[in-house]
């Protein structure tokens, strides 16, 4: 899940052209049924001018955490969400929120240019490689409620499955006032309307960047247990998200869900591509700056 919405300087951007200033929004909607251009899914999107990785890479960037520091930079950020504000687990002496999942996790973390520092993250939990028996947080979570005629994660290959999960984004970027306390993904709002669209860059590069994580890291489905709504907001985006199971409690009602990579990176809208693109090209250069290897 993804805790809290964000500051509107920064994710409420409204989607731009790439020779726009920070204010610029656009007259009208880009008609695309006119085109005849349009794939399965585009028709959603009045953003058919405009450059989503430009408007990203002016105002974030995204990287790996591959390092002891890095790593610590996420469970500070999850700490301040999870604990100090949320109340969802107990505040540690440390200011660190850790569980037992962290010793086979990797993060994404996204970084504000302007603020210069880190403000968001998001986990990538993968199997015990040591142990392929060992479970995903939603196989323990939804053990009596993932329906296995739809998908049984116990018969896939378990160095190629892992669940995202501890999303989360400091409380100075959120963007909606009375969202403090409530866990949310992408909303409706989020996209703006067609008059004057917006994009949510901090909740979708979070998402796009575990499964560009998932992605380098030779993982080819992705689990999630979060809110049954999600699904419909991040279809807007090319995501595809099956529920594989029953709701279960779980500071909210959630659903067992499941996507793969492949399926991503084959229904992108082309307004998304390039941003796509560029997170990819920002993971896998995180991974060569400091010289990680893949286990």
């Amino acid at each position: 899940m993804l805790a809290g919405g964000c500051d509107a300087e920064y994710t409420e951007i409204v989607v731009e052209r790439t020779d726009s200033n920070l204010q610029h929004r656009l007259p009208r909607a880009f008609d695309q049924r006119s085109t005849g251009q349009t794939r399965e899914g585009e028709a959603m999107f009045p953003f058919e001018l405009l450059n989503l990785s430009h408007g990203f890479k002016r105002y974030f960037d995204i990287a790996p955490a591959v390092s002891d520091e890095l790593q610590d930079q996420a469970y500070g950020i999850r700490h301040r969400v999870y604990c100090e504000e949320l109340g969802f687990e107990p505040v540690r002496e440390d200011r660190r929120e850790r569980d037992p999942y962290d010793t086979r996790a990797m993060h994404v973390l996204v970084r504000s240019m302007k603020a210069d520092r880190f403000v968001a993250c998001a986990r990538l939990v993968r199997v015990d490689p040591t142990d392929p028996t060992s479970l995903l947080p939603v196989e323990k979570a939804c053990a009596h409620t993932i329906d296995r005629s739809i998908l049984d994660p116990a018969r896939l290959p378990r160095d190629r499955i892992a669940e995202i999960s501890r999303l989360a984004i400091v409380p100075e970027f959120r963007r909606r006032t009375g969202e403090q306390h409530t866990a949310i993904a992408v909303s409706e709002a989020d996209f703006g309307i067609v008059d004057m669209p917006r994009f949510p860059y901090i909740q979708v590069s979070l998402y796009l960047g575990a499964i560009a994580l998932a992605k380098r890291l030779g993982v080819e489905t992705i689990f999630i247990l979060t809110e049954p709504r999600l699904s419909s907001h991040l279809a807007k985006l090319g995501v595809r998200i099956q529920q594989i199971g029953g709701p279960v409690e779980h500071r909210g009602e959630r659903v067992p869900s499941t996507m793969t990579v492949s399926s991503v990176e084959a229904n992108l809208p082309r307004p998304v591509r390039p941003l796509w693109e560029l997170i990819c090209d920002q993971i896998w250069t995180g991974f060569e700056r400091r010289g990680a290897t893949l286990h």
